[in-house]
């Protein structure tokens, strides 16, 4: 099996070194090409040393008659995907870097039968490829669903040592079932793969050590034992960052669409309101009050009013200006928004409490919007709490990441899982009167203030809100005042 590996790094330069120290007995792997934009990555420059074809374009390899399988380890999907839809039919190509390898050991490993001196040799190896060659996370799982071995990675996001894992069922580690995945959005890919003795990729949702959700995209190969495949290797890669990248470009351009519809409707809107609350007060003002017709337009005015509101959101929302940004305390900005709704409060007889740290420096920000921000939220919990429930609005200062971090938190009715992915939507509202623009708008606020704002919520047990505001707020925008 000639081989050509994209990516001369230092994984390259183990892969190439690995192959010919070790002796094969299913596969001759023999690495012919290495291709990287860099020429003196070590990985490069060993292939090269060595008289290997070396390129710095790996489109070269398409044109060359001797490869059966191209290796990416950049971990560039982009790159594995253009692989894919450029090579021959008879070519093979994979993602991670030393599957044929890694089934060939483990078999090894799993019959047991060579001397404990080879067996350690193996076990190095082995070691070597799913720890340090590896870079997702790797499982190797029995027919029975019980893992036989886990790597280093995948132990360190788990929260878990060796010994609690070994011999546990894969589905209770990973998903904290008591059964294995099964149904048609969450199939399991070991099934598949025992079923079919052939490679299989699916993509779950896993729980990290906190309970929180990751998405993973998983394959699973068949591992052999005398010509039966009695388990699988499970190689795990978190595109959880992927997917929230995607869903935040969606979501951004739905609101520049949904933002372009609003002022537009907006503005055709505003100009028959006015001549129609401007008509009713002018007749109102011309009937007697014991009138029955006065009630009658005292009914529009009120209506009328009410929309005018609602267009007065549409367009704060449609226009999105740009902060004038200057240096403010963010505690002070928290005090002042919690006193323009402690009345509010008091009269469900709610507590609203403050938390606020005194470590928390200076930032360059709209305090107005901020401002705006957080009446928006404090507004909501207010609406979502039963009498003598709590409101709590905390700030807290993350030296680590350099991060201002303020929390809502309320003892309300809380959101339902289904609806917690649609609660910064503009127009989506539970309320039966609401608009369902103030957390869209406060999502923009918070956005452009190189911020980021997250909910977590149970049914129930309350909701809290958190923003994060980077310490360097002053970056981007327009920042009067430094």
């Amino acid at each position: 099996m000639n081989i050509a590996i994209v990516g001369g790094g230092t994984r390259c330069k183990r892969l190439i070194e690995l192959i010919e120290s070790h002796e094969f007995q299913e596969i001759k792997p023999k690495v012919v090409a290495v291709a990287d934009v860099n020429e003196n990555a070590p990985g490069f420059i060993k292939a090269k040393t060595k008289g290997l074809f070396v390129t710095q374009d790996y489109n070269d390899f398409f044109k060359k008659k001797n490869i059966d399988l191209i290796i990416e380890l950049t971990g560039n999907m982009d790159i594995y995907n253009d692989i894919l839809s450029k090579k021959k039919k008879n070519v093979r190509a994979i993602a991670n870097p030393t599957a044929q390898l890694f089934w060939e050991i483990s078999r090894l490993f799993a019959l047991q039968k060579i001397t404990e001196q080879k067996f350690q040799e193996t076990q190095t190896r082995y070691k070597a490829i799913i720890n340090e060659l590896i870079q997702e996370d790797v499982l190797v799982i029995g027919y029975n669903y019980r893992i036989v071995d886990i790597n280093d990675s995948l132990l360190a996001k788990l929260g878990l040592k060796r010994e609690k894992v070994i011999g546990r069922f894969c589905y209770e580690i990973t998903h904290h079932q008591d059964s294995p995945c099964s149904g048609e959005h969450h199939p399991c890919p070991l099934i598949q793969t025992l079923n079919t003795e052939k490679p299989s990729q699916t993509t779950h949702i896993h729980l990290d050590k906190d309970n929180k959700e990751i998405y993973y995209s998983i394959s699973t190969y068949p591992l052999r034992e005398n010509d039966d495949v009695v388990g699988a290797i499970e190689i795990s890669r978190d595109i959880t960052n992927d997917i929230n990248s995607q869903k935040a470009m969606m979501r951004q351009e739905k609101l520049a669409s949904i933002g372009r519809l609003s002022a537009g409707v907006a503005h055709e809107i505003n100009n028959p309101l006015t001549t129609i609350l401007t008509t009713a007060m002018l007749i109102q003002e011309e009937i007697d009050p014991e009138d029955p017709n006065f009630k009658e337009m005292e009914t529009i005015t009120k209506e009328a009013l009410r929309c005018r509101k609602i267009v007065t959101s549409l367009l704060d929302f449609a226009r999105q200006l740009e902060p004038s940004k200057k240096e403010n305390k963010i505690n002070e900005i928290i005090e002042e928004s919690v006193i323009l709704t402690k009345k509010q409060a008091a009269f469900k007889d709610i507590t609203l409490a403050l938390e606020l740290k005194d470590n928390i420096p200076t930032v360059f920000v709209d305090k107005g919007q901020i401002q705006q921000a957080l009446i928006n939220l404090i507004m909501n919990a207010i609406e979502a709490t039963h009498e003598d429930g709590e409101i709590k609005v905390a700030s807290d200062y993350n030296t680590e990441n350099k991060n201002i971090e303020i929390c809502i938190s309320d003892t309300g009715e809380g959101i339902s899982t289904e609806d917690m992915d649609r609660v910064f939507d503009p127009f989506f509202t539970t309320k039966e009167k609401g608009t369902g623009l103030g957390l869209a708008i406060t999502h923009g606020i918070i956005e452009q203030h190189n911020g980021t704002i997250e909910v977590e919520s149970k049914l129930g047990k309350g909701t809290t809100f958190k923003i994060l505001l980077p310490a360097n707020a002053s970056t981007g925008g327009n920042n009067a005042g430094q």
